[in-house]
């Protein structure tokens, strides 16, 4: 794994951690936006953002959705904008799938601090770029993740591999991830990990830290299997480009 450096560890309480970075040649094959393509590359972590008061109400929205379904392997999702839910090794339309049972799930509530704290995201990752937030729309997939170390049954589970966003997604540009459970207190191994040449840079999960960053070959990453408990995390995207653009979503 070569040499490994913490840039969080779970039990310090970071205001703001930022280091730039040179930005890879991933934006150029895409239209760039003025104002918000990224000129300036590099990644963040704060625990000044969100809460864990209220990482722990995001969390409980999260587990009532994913009590409805589950991957039989060790990596389940939950996106509230398109409804896709692991569902043993496919994943359902939550709310075609369960329809009117959602009412019973989910109360607006649970929406409307999803929205707040989204857009908090957002600001912070405009202001520690230099952007405007109204040129950041939010994009797909944004989904809530549960892993926990059952064996991976499909290739959807096996969430350990280096990947770029950028080139998996295409329409990310800011990639964030709020992490809504404790490394070594509620679960082992799942760690953040970026892949620079020679080097990791690793960041410890903390319920209510958000981690951020640009999304292309700058910032090459993966996540540790995790061995023993249960990791949760919502991990939130942003486009420069509107016709990638989604509205939050609605409790229908």
């Amino acid at each position: 794994d070569g040499v490994t450096e913490v840039l969080a560890h779970h039990r310090e309480s970071l205001q703001d951690k930022f280091i730039e970075i040179p930005c890879s040649e991933d934006y150029d094959s895409h239209k760039r936006f003025e104002g918000c393509t990224p000129r300036k590359c590099g990644r963040g972590v704060t625990d000044a953002v969100i809460t864990r008061e209220e990482a722990e109400r995001i969390r409980r929205i999260a587990e009532r959705g994913l009590s409805l379904g589950g991957s039989d392997g060790g990596a389940s999702i939950l996106d509230l904008h398109s409804g896709a839910l692991s569902l043993g090794k496919h994943f359902v339309n939550l709310y075609r799938y369960f329809g009117d049972k959602i009412q019973d799930i989910f109360r607006e509530e649970d929406f409307a601090l999803y929205r707040d704290v989204r857009q908090r995201i957002q600001q912070r990752i405009a202001q520690a770029f230099g952007i405007s937030s109204a040129s950041m729309y939010l994009t797909k997939p944004t989904f809530f993740s549960r892993i926990n170390n059952t064996e991976a049954k499909t290739t959807h589970d096996e969430y350990w591999h280096p990947h770029v966003d950028k080139i998996t997604y295409g329409s990310f540009d800011y990639t964030s991830l709020l992490y809504l459970s404790d490394y070594s207190e509620d679960f082992g191994g799942g760690r953040f990990v970026f892949m620079d040449a020679g080097s990791n840079k690793t960041i410890e999960p903390r319920a209510g830290r958000v981690s951020f960053f640009t999304s292309g070959s700058e910032n090459l990453h993966r996540v540790e299997k995790v061995h023993w408990g249960t990791r949760y995390a919502i991990t939130i995207s942003f486009t420069c480009n509107p016709d990638h653009g989604i509205g939050d979503p609605v409790l229908t």
